[in-house]
């Protein structure tokens, strides 16, 4: 059973996804604010945060902004509309994922369940990339000896990328490995996700020595 903190303004909507997802198993608890959201986050540090971007007050976004800079918890945003100044808006806030409105609850369900498989334990061992050291039993990541604080999502995506130096992976191939999209999904949620995870293990995010773009296809692990 994962603890969810929904924040959602419409009562119906807010009352509805809370019965629905505590009878799929999760323990939810709401806020109809961005700011009831953020005080309830503080003291009762959820598993996930599902998270309307349309919130009177604090928006969604400066929600998310507030959540990825406080911790690692995983956020999945709830947006009315798919056009690109929500989605794109929400990513670069932080957000792990994305469900359009109206949100069916089975579908929601299955994205919480996948974000949350991301924090699990893959193979024992440790990968040494020069500098950059992953420890795939302790789902840690340490850069000079520094320990890089990454978001479920961010981990998965090195730990699928470091898997295999050199070989590239297609945008859909990351989307259903880390994200486990088995449909056509949006390439951007893989974009601003590497975005992200540069800024975090790059010595220079603008020529990446680990992630690396290969042009019209996808990504790579630099090769050791």
């Amino acid at each position: 059973m994962a603890a969810i903190l929904l924040i959602e303004d419409d009562p119906l909507v807010r009352r509805g996804l809370q019965l629905a997802l505590g009878r799929h198993g999760h323990d939810v608890r709401t806020a109809d604010t961005g700011e009831d959201g953020l005080r309830q986050f503080r003291s009762a540090t959820p598993d996930l945060v599902v998270l309307d971007l349309m919130l009177p007050g604090i928006d969604g976004f400066e929600v998310c902004r507030r959540i990825r800079a406080s911790g690692e918890t995983p956020v999945i945003m709830l947006t009315a509309r798919g056009d690109d100044f929500d989605v794109v808006g929400g990513l670069e806030a932080g957000a792990d994922d994305y469900v359009i409105k109206p949100a069916q609850p089975t579908v929601l369900d299955a994205r919480i369940r996948a974000v949350l498989r991301r924090s699990t334990s893959g193979p024992d061992g440790m990968r040494v990339h020069r500098d950059l050291h992953i420890d795939t039993t302790a789902l840690t990541v340490s850069s000079n000896g520094e320990q890089v604080m990454l978001t479920p999502t961010e981990l998965r995506l090195l730990l699928t990328l470091s898997r295999a130096p050199g070989r590239v992976f297609s945008r859909q191939q990351l989307l259903e490995e880390v994200w486990e999209h088995d449909y056509l999904g949006d390439s951007r949620l893989v974009d601003n996700c590497v975005q992200r995870l540069r800024a975090k293990i790059e010595a220079n995010p603008a020529t990446p020595e680990y992630v690396q773009t290969v042009r019209g296809f996808g990504y790579r692990f630099g090769p050791v």
